[in-house]
Order: C-alpha cells, then sequence, then structure tokens
C-alpha cells in the first residue's frame, strides 16, 4: 500500500482535488476529497497485492468523495480508475438509468464500472472489451473484478505506461510512480489493451488479438525527479537550464544537416501548433523562420487550429510542440493536419509519448522530466529546438556557424544570470503584493513578455498581461498608475530608441519599471526603477537570455506570497482532455 501511496504522490503536479485507492483482496475502495494526506488515515493497516490508486481532476461533476475515483460498479464487483472524457456519457447513462442501473456520483467515469458488470457473464476480458466498444472519447482506464486476480487497461488518447518489473508490474499515467522500482517499461499505442497479472502481462487489440510490444528503457532515473536541495521542483528547473539547453543541441551542432527531418518536396510553409507556453515558443519560431530564413511559418493555437476549417497544402510541415506529448488539441490538430495530407513532426519532451509516436519525426528536446507545472526549462528548450530547424532549414554555410558558435555560449550565459538571481529576488519582495503587471517586448521579445505575464499568473495569482510594446498605446495605457508595474524587455537594436519612448509613457504617468536589458544605456538608467542585465547574443538567441529573469521574478514573487508554486490552483502539468 505504501508503493501506490508513493505513486501518487509522485503525479501530484499533473493536478488533482481528490484522490482514492481501491483493493482486490479484500475487495473495497477507499476515497478522500483533497490532498493525498487525506486519504492516508483511510488505508493504515491495509494490505494487498492488487491495487489500483488515482488522483482526479474535475471535469464532470464538482470535487467530493463520491465523484472521486475508483468507482464501483451497483453490484460492488467492478472498481475502475480513468483519465479523459467519455464523450457520449449521457446517452449511455440514460440507458443504463432505463435498465435499473443507480447512479451514485456525477461523473462520466462511473458509467465504465456499470457498462463492465452489465457485460459480466464470467469472463472479464470479454466484458472490458464490450465495455470499450460502447465507450467514445478518451480515455487511460484501469479496472478491477472481485473473482479475477488480475487488471485490464486500455489506452485511447490518454497516456499509460506500463512498468514491467522483477515479478510485479505497475500502471502509470507516466513512468514516475515507478521509476525506483523498474526502468523498463511499454508505452500503450492508440487503441491498446492490457491484462496484467501476478505472473505475467499480455498486450492486444480492442478486439482481443495479442500484440508483440517493445519493452523500452526510461532515459532518466529517480534522481531526475527529487529536488536535490531546492525548496520548489519550479526553481530547480530554472537552475537546471545551463545544463537542459546543452542536451537540446548537443550532437546537432555539429552536423544540422543530420536532424534528418522528411520535408515537402517543395515546402510552401511551415506551421506551428501548441497550447500554452508552448505556443508562445512556437511563436518566437515564427519570427525566426520568417527573418531569418524567409520561410512563411504561422504559430497556431492547437485549441483553435482543429475547429476553424484551417487550409493546408500536401507542401506544408506542420510540427507540434508539447512539453508532454500527450496534449489533447496539439495531438487532435496533427492528426487533422495528417488527413488533409500535410507533412507532420513533433517537437517534444516526454519520450514515448502519444504525439511522438504518432509523428514519427522531429526532435526530442532531452530536458529530463518537468514536475513543476508552471513550465520553465521545457520552454527554453523548445526555443532551442526552434532554432536548430532554422538551421536545418537555412542553407547559409556562414549564418549556420554563426548561430551555432553563439548557441553554444548560451549555457555559460544563462549561468551567469542564475548567478545574480538575488538581484532579480529582491526585486521580487517589492512588487509581490502587486494586483496587476504589464509586460511589454518588441518583434521577437512580444513572446517573451506574453510568456513572462503568463509565468506571474499562473504561479502567484496576481494578473498579468503580455503586450506589444507598440499597442501599449492602443489599450494597456489606461490602466498605468503608481501601482501598476511595468516589465520592459529590450535589447540592443534597430527598434531599442521606440521601446525607451514606450518607457518614458509610462513614468510620465507614474508607473513602476523593471527593464531586461542586454545594453547599457543612460535613459534606462534614468527611467527604470529596476534594471536587470543579459548578457548579449544573436536576435534569434536573445529569448534564451532574456526569458530567465521573468522566471526568476515569477518564482519569487509566488514565493514571497507563499502560493504552491509546484501546484498551483485549477492547473494541471498535461492537458490530455480537450
Amino acid at each position: 500500500m505504501p508503493l501506490v501511496l508513493e505513486g501518487l504522490k509522485r503525479l501530484e503536479y499533473r493536478g488533482y482535488d481528490s484522490a482514492g485507492i481501491a483493493t482486490q483482496q479484500p475487495f473495497e475502495v477507499l476515497r478522500a476529497v483533497g490532498k493525498i494526506a487525506q486519504l492516508e488515515p483511510k488505508i493504515i493497516g491495509k494490505h494487498s497485492t492488487i491495487v489500483i490508486g488515482h488522483t482526479r481532476w474535475a471535469t464532470h461533476g464538482e470535487p467530493s468523495e463520491l465523484n472521486a475515483h475508483p468507482h464501483k460498479s451497483e453490484d460492488g464487483s467492478v472498481a475502475i480508475v480513468h483519465n479523459g472524457i467519455i464523450e457520449n456519457h449521457a446517452d449511455l447513462r440514460a440507458d443504463l438509468i432505463k435498465k435499473g442501473v443507480t447512479f451514485k456520483s456525477e461523473t462520466d467515469s462511473e458509467i465504465i464500472a456499470h457498462l463492465i458488470a452489465y457485460f459480466y457473464k464470467g469472463d472479464f476480458e470479454e466484458a472490458f472489451r464490450k465495455m470499450l466498444s460502447k465507450i467514445t472519447g478518451a480515455y487511460g482506464i484501469v479496472a478491477m473484478h472481485k473473482d479475477h486476480e488480475e487488471l485490464l487497461v486500455a489506452k485511447k488518447g490518454s497516456p499509460l505506461v506500463i512498468g514491467v518489473g522483477d515479478k510485479e508490474y505497475f500502471i502509470g499515467s507516466d513512468a514516475s510512480p515507478f521509476l525506483d522500482h523498474t526502468k523498463d517499461a511499454i508505452y500503450l499505442d492508440e487503441r491498446q489493451m492490457g491484462v496484467l497479472t501476478k505472473t505475467g502481462y499480455e498486450i492486444k487489440d480492442f478486439d482481443g488479438f495479442n500484440l508483440d510490444v517493445e519493452i523500452e528503457t526510461i532515459p532518466f532515473g529517480i534522481e531526475a525527479i527529487q529536488k536535490h536541495g531546492f525548496d520548489h521542483f519550479m526553481l530547480k528547473e530554472i537552475f537546471e537550464q545551463p545544463e537542459t539547453v546543452a542536451n537540446a543541441f548537443r550532437g546537432k551542432v555539429k552536423n544540422i544537416d543530420g536532424i534528418s527531418l522528411t520535408l515537402p518536396s517543395n515546402l510552401r510553409r511551415v506551421l506551428l501548433l501548441a497550447c500554452g507556453t508552448s505556443w508562445h515558443a512556437a511563436l518566437i519560431g515564427k519570427y525566426i523562420l520568417e527573418r531569418s530564413s524567409r520561410i512563411e511559418a504561422q504559430a497556431e493555437h492547437a485549441s483553435e487550429f482543429r475547429y476553424r476549417s484551417p487550409v493546408l497544402h500536401n507542401d506544408d510541415l506542420v510540427i507540434a510542440l508539447s512539453q508532454s506529448g500527450e496534449t489533447a488539441d496539439t495531438l487532435e490538430a496533427l492528426r487533422l493536419a495528417k488527413e488533409a495530407g500535410a507533412t507532420i513532426a513533433g517537437i517534444v519532451n516526454a519520450t514515448g509519448s502519444t504525439i511522438a509516436k504518432f509523428a514519427g519525426q522531429g526532435m526530442y528536446l532531452h530536458a529530463g522530466p518537468e514536475i513543476g507545472v508552471a513550465s520553465t526549462k521545457a520552454f527554453t528548450s523548445q526555443v532551442v529546438a526552434l532554432n536548430l530547424l532554422n538551421l536545418y532549414l537555412n542553407r547559409n554555410a556562414t549564418y549556420r556557424q554563426e548561430i551555432i558558435n553563439y548557441l553554444k555560449r548560451i549555457p555559460e550565459q544563462i549561468q551567469f544570470i542564475l548567478d545574480d538571481a538575488k538581484v532579480i529576488e529582491n526585486i521580487a519582495k517589492e512588487y509581490a503584493h502587486a494586483s496587476d503587471f504589464l509586460f511589454l517586448g518588441r518583434d521577437i521579445h512580444y513572446p517573451v513578455a506574453l510568456e513572462g505575464a503568463l509565468k506571474l499568473k499562473e504561479i502567484s495569482y496576481i494578473h498579468a498581461e503580455g503586450y506589444p510594446a507598440a499597442e501599449m498605446k492602443h489599450g494597456p495605457i489606461a490602466l498605468i498608475d503608481e501601482s501598476m508595474p511595468c516589465v520592459f524587455i529590450v535589447t540592443e537594436d534597430n527598434l531599442a530608441q521606440k521601446t525607451l519612448s514606450n518607457m518614458q509613457e509610462v513614468k510620465s504617468r507614474k508607473g513602476k519599471i523593471i527593464c531586461v536589458c542586454d545594453f547599457e544605456h543612460p535613459e534606462i538608467s534614468n527611467l527604470a526603477d529596476h534594471v536587470i542585465k543579459v548578457p548579449k547574443t544573436t536576435w534569434e538567441l536573445s529569448p534564451l537570455l532574456t526569458n530567465i529573469p521573468l522566471q526568476l521574478l515569477s518564482y519569487y514573487i509566488a514565493r514571497e506570497r507563499g502560493c504552491e508554486i509546484d501546484k498551483p490552483r485549477n492547473l494541471a502539468k498535461s492537458v490530455t482532455v480537450e
């Protein structure tokens, strides 16, 4: 039982509002609302060799003990846990009610247990497959029956990983729950199910035919998901960036053409699909590809792209960006692009993920596990990957070598910023109780401003907005007064003077100014209340440096406010439902 509890704790970063477990011997379900700590007293002294555990994130029905997982069938014979959404739950619920079934929860998941029990005629696996034939939507399911010493699992649109140990087997939404027991794993593909017993396992398709699957070795150990002396995973991950940036380009800069992407024969444009922080990286990629390689590029919100009847061509390259490789909207948008005949690829961090497998080509970030809900090192590595994509598409050898030379210096330049984190910590203390923030940048630093605002609102719960600095006069300037901190990102380029003019407009309205810059200028010293200096690099690589102070600023403000930094309210690390 402690093993299951520890596994659930390692999944806390994914977000949850309730937790529960089910045991096969004896067959019972125990649940609690809130943190896992509320569940622990209920399972003291409990023992079982077949156990399922779950942390729930409410989608159908409010957080409550009745809505928490696992769910049992009405006759008490079946217990299930489920990630995802059953899209036809309303019709199935109505049909089961007509058949006399009484529901105890408001969830869509409870339907699964009732369906299995309804179809059960002594063959657990057959009943499970019949249930799968009735439900539609995205799901990762684990089911248990009181009369069968086995677990049945199924995957469609929501990740499931099977850990293969020494006469023991594990199931997780990702590999982190069982890393200290085994590094051998099976990443289930779409429409695959598993039968796990005490003596072995079988992987089958939904029709029951056995499949040969590969056991993969997880490329990191338990130490990768530990804090190692840092107060929070987010701070650890910020400070890991000199290493993770180097990992992102290691082995690629010696031979850019070795990236080996299959491109359309006559590349027309690049579409970058992403959500949240990954979309900000995609927007940076758009700026880089268009200016440096003169290739038409678009950064698309995957959640909007898939529903707006986009025009796609077979000479488009469509790339999905996702830290987890499981983001539901991004996966479905990529699927749409493939169906339209476009060439697809992925830029992901998680090996074995659904997007990585579906895309079939692309780049891994090699950033290691990112536990903090607010993405930091994965974002930075995505920007590195997009710079590598730019070099791959750009045929100018001199330009390539220049960027590579500067890229090699980025890890030590990030370390230079981190070594001066105390300055940013002190600034954070001064503004920790502000109610609003404005982040402003021009050109390639507009996405950096968006990302800085997102980080702050995610973990400190302060309202923050990111805007192009040139748009300040078209609305945001109405909000500026002595209580409104404004963060400017300005680098020494042909737009610097225009941004300094924006700073003057804020100053004249008594706004507070924090300036992140890579050069010294008398006007900056006169206008800014605080200056955070970053090293110089090329235009393409500059977001890799200007973003770091904004991550630190958000972290230290959230810490000063006493926020739950690694697990901010209402947020989940991996958004695997629409």
